[in-house]
């Protein structure tokens, strides 16, 4: 009964393209046109009539006479169902090809999800087509999402604080935020949300060669009291080059332009997620690694004398972490480059890139302060100084500059010297100038000006001089009598009297 019936629709189809588009001759014989795009659609509904029955093999001739047409949903339809039509007959590789040819059409990752797809499901090269480009998460991903999330805050905390050094803080900033757009790239590419939003492929590639210069131009700012200049600027340079040549080679893609780009790394067995120019792009960046960690030593052994012990903990911990990401990635590199993928040198550079962003998350929301040098594990019990934006660059130029004000300028005798002054003078802020003394003179801000006062006292006294003792108090600074006395048997141990008449003895 069923195959009665099977013939009755193909009869009635035949009758129905005969008579749409047969033309009886003059000798009585029907004759047909040459094939049409109306003429090749009706054949397509006799593919989905055999297709319906499950008759693959007459249906995919004609599935394919219609690849030509130009109407791009029948041309969408034609290829799913070559698809199916391939993988019912047990034939993945052709199934898998027309998937591919659907994909860069009409990307719409759930048609693997079909059911028709379940007797080559388990296929390798099914498995790796659905494996990624199905959303998916794990364990991997989520953190590195997480750590993301983290970095950028930082960046945010790090760029808000004031107290910083301004060129320091850009600098650092800018450093994690570069490490967390990259862990950000690899966490959409795990998780394959990379073909959702296409516009990430290869979001973070552009700063591959940032990491070095940006830590090598920070640790040239903290561990000096010059700013960066013009000549700085080369450092970029290559980033400038890369980022040019992304905008016309993907950046500057649509999204079915970028996706298209993917699959066909993916239809040639590379990690769709990659660039085209992988082997070029590991190399040139391992290079610019390890240079800039070069240049990062030298920083330090040549800034090493004059550091305070805390400031040298800080960056040697800043260090290490990173030396340790170039090693790591250096050895990725290798693998890479001999075509070997490694699970554990793919996740090792990620994981101390991660530890990087942590380290600094933790120190902007404990010490903030360590971004411009002043970082310390044993200060807490003290926290006077925590939140200081006093580099040890900044404090040995203000040192020198604070010397110059009291030795030269003589700030000392203004009678109404206050640290306020001394701030204002200085360009800095109370909080920095307390510091500045408490730290270099070991004393408080009166008896840093005392000491100043005093000496000139002792070296008027031993002019002997026409001046008597307080025209010598007014003269250092002092407003009365008791005062002077007072600071001067502190410093000498002797009145100012007794110290004179010493004088005279000697």
């Amino acid at each position: 009964m069923r195959q009665s019936t099977n013939y009755i629709v193909l009869l009635f189809l035949w009758l129905n393209h005969a008579f749409a588009y047969g033309v009886t001759t003059t000798s009585g014989y029907v004759s047909f046109p040459t094939p049409t795009a109306e003429t090749l659609k009706d054949s397509l509904d006799w593919a989905d009539y055999y297709f319906n029955i499950h008759r693959y093999k007459e249906a995919i001739p004609l599935y394919q006479k219609n690849l030509g047409l130009n109407d791009k949903q029948q041309r969408v339809h034609v290829l799913k169902k070559l698809a199916l039509s391939q993988a019912a007959l047990g034939n993945p590789d052709e199934s898998i090809s027309y998937i591919y040819d659907y994909f860069k059409i009409d990307f719409q990752p759930t048609f693997l999800l079909h059911e028709d797809f379940d007797s080559i499901r388990d296929e390798e090269n099914f498995a790796k087509l659905s494996g990624t480009v199905l959303p998916k998460f794990t364990g991997w991903s989520i953190f590195y999402f997480f750590v993301s999330l983290i970095g950028f805050y930082v960046t945010f905390v790090l760029l808000i604080n004031k107290k910083i050094d301004k060129q320091a803080r850009i600098l650092i900033a800018t450093f994690v935020f570069i490490h967390s757009l990259f862990i950000l790239n690899i966490c959409i590419n795990q998780t394959n949300y990379v073909f959702e939003f296409p516009h990430t492929y290869l979001m973070s590639t552009w700063s591959s060669f940032l990491y070095g210069p940006l830590l090598f131009l920070y640790f040239k700012r903290v561990t000096k009291s010059t700013d960066l200049n013009k000549s700085d600027i080369l450092h970029f340079l290559p980033t400038l080059v890369l980022t040019i040549y992304l905008i016309f080679t993907v950046y500057g893609f649509s999204g079915s332009e970028k996706v298209n780009q993917m699959l066909q790394r993916l239809q040639e067995g590379l990690n769709p997620g990659d660039s085209t120019k992988l082997f070029l792009m590991v190399t040139l960046k391992a290079i610019s690694l390890g240079l800039y960690a070069f240049l990062v030593h030298l920083i330090l052994v040549k800034n090493k004398i004059g550091l305070s012990k805390k400031t040298r903990t800080w960056q040697k911990n800043i260090y290490l972490i990173h030396i340790s990401y170039v090693m790591v990635y250096m050895i990725y590199g290798i693998y890479i480059n001999v075509g070997v993928n490694s699970g554990l040198f793919y996740h090792a550079p990620i994981v101390l890139m991660s530890t990087m962003v942590l380290y600094v998350g933790y120190a902007a929301n404990v010490q903030p302060d360590v971004f411009s040098g002043l970082y310390a594990y044993t200060n807490r019990l003290f926290p006077k100084y925590v939140k200081s934006g006093l580099t040890d660059s900044l404090s040995q130029e203000l040192k020198k500059n604070l010397n110059d004000l009291f030795l030269k300028d003589k700030l000392y005798r203004k009678n109404d010297i206050n640290l306020d002054m001394v701030a204002e003078k200085l360009d800095t802020t109370r909080h920095n100038a307390s510091q500045l003394i408490n730290e270099h003179f070991k004393m408080s801000f009166r008896e840093f000006v005392n000491s100043y006062r005093i000496q000139e006292a002792k070296e008027l006294l031993e002019k002997e001089n026409e001046l008597n003792i307080i025209d010598i108090a007014y003269e250092v600074g002092y407003n009365n009598k008791v005062s002077f006395n007072k600071a001067f048997k502190k410093d000498t141990h002797l009145t100012p009297s007794e110290y004179l008449n010493h004088l005279k003895q000697g």
